[in-house]
């Protein structure tokens, strides 16, 4: 076996692999990053590497950072990111054998997604199309769609244009989807690309920015959002633009739309990401039931 590089590069092999040939998002390469940095140190201090880190090395990291109070979640993201890496390192011959192997960690629970009723999606509706067109056009295609907010705020003109029924979404990893749009959306849009401004350097995007991106910023859309709950008199709080996409799948799921239509038109590789959408609607029936039920209420009380 070839002598293994250093720690230091062998991670920017395996996070150059996982974009390469994983198409993982900028997102998760970063966090890959940060996590793998950390492991990388942890090893460093007890005298070790990756290329002769052992199980004992992997179950001390995660003990540690449940000593910090880290949450179930993160300490399974970091394990998730040692896993994968040791993974790359017994595949492509650095290692003979792979220490993160059947190694159990933290199971990360899964909290049930923030949504928001009809009545408060109309009134943030109604206070972003007093806001002006591309307000509006941004919130009604959000709701219509369900897009992720960098899909958003980076779509291209040329998308747009033309007065389509669906448009074409380049979500996580480059895979597109075809997203239908409501009329109110169409309506929205149509009034967007009358007042867009195209500038003296006319943008490729639907929303431009002088920024470096050239288009609205995930930042600045939330923002955007965080004024627009205020003037609707929702608590900001409450409202991202996340929480609308996770509105957008309850209430279809609400009103009979198919588990799996709603996979597709969110862009979700696994169908038991999207189900968590049922936990939500359980919750709420529930609840109903609890609230509403004539003999619901517990013995004795008043």
């Amino acid at each position: 076996m070839t002598e293994a590089p250093p720690d230091a590069r062998l991670i920017r092999l395996f996070l150059e692999a996982m974009r390469a040939e994983r198409g993982a998002a900028a997102n998760t390469i970063s966090a890959y990053a940060r996590d793998l940095s950390l492991y990388a140190a942890h090893l460093a201090a007890r005298g070790r590497t990756l290329g002769d880190a052992s199980r004992a090395d992997l179950e001390s990291w995660l003990a540690d950072a449940a000593e910090e109070g880290l949450a179930p979640a993160t300490r399974a993201r970091r394990l998730s990111a040692a896993r994968r890496l040791h993974l790359f390192l017994y595949e492509d011959g650095w290692r003979t054998d792979d220490p993160a192997a059947r190694l159990s960690g933290p199971r990360a629970s899964r909290p049930l997604p923030k949504t928001l009723s009809l009545a408060e999606v109309e009134a943030l509706i109604g206070a972003a199309h007093a806001a002006g067109p591309r307000a509006f056009c941004l919130m009604e295609l959000l709701y219509a769609t369900g897009m992720r907010v960098s899909e958003l705020v980076s779509l291209p003109l040329a998308a747009a244009q033309g007065g389509p029924k669906m448009l074409l979404v380049k979500g996580k990893g480059g895979k597109e989807r075809m997203v239908p749009l409501s009329a109110p959306a169409r309506a929205a849009l149509e009034a967007w690309l009358k007042a867009r401004d195209p500038g003296p350097k006319p943008s490729p995007f639907l929303f431009p920015s002088r920024g470096k991106a050239g288009h609205l910023t995930r930042a600045g859309f939330f923002e955007m959002v965080k004024d627009l709950a205020a003037a609707a008199g929702i608590d900001p709080a409450r409202v991202s633009p996340h929480v609308l996409r996770h509105a957008f799948a309850s209430h279809l799921l609400a009103n009979g739309a198919d588990l799996r239509v709603i996979q597709q038109l969110l862009g979700h590789a696994d169908i038991s990401t999207t189900e968590i959408y049922t936990h939500v609607q359980e919750e709420r029936l529930r609840a109903l039931v609890l609230e509403k039920h004539p003999l619901a209420e517990a013995p004795g009380g008043d």
